[in-house]
């Protein structure tokens, strides 16, 4: 089975690599810049299911439930936890 807390401590790093802070302090970056970036395409095999076991442990957030390449690409994920 996949490490899920490893791969949160990853999607976190991915976070801090390519978002920027927003106006509260918090790291944010779009669901398309995650998807799209070559690094995290090959160190995750489910993206979208990371971040919705980082959501659960409130580690990060974002607007709706299951996000998809594309249609959500604008949607922000930020970083609760620095």
């Amino acid at each position: 089975t996949m490490n899920v807390e490893h791969e949160i401590n990853l999607l976190v790093e991915e976070i801090r690599r390519l978002g920027t802070k927003n106006a509260d302090g918090q790291v944010s970056v779009k669901f398309g810049v995650l998807f799209a970036d070559e690094k995290c395409a090959n160190l995750f095999e489910a993206l979208v299911g990371t971040l919705k076991a980082a959501k659960r442990r409130k580690i990060v957030t974002y607007q709706g439930e299951l996000l998809l390449q594309g249609v959500h690409d604008n949607v922000d994920i930020v970083l609760l936890q620095d």
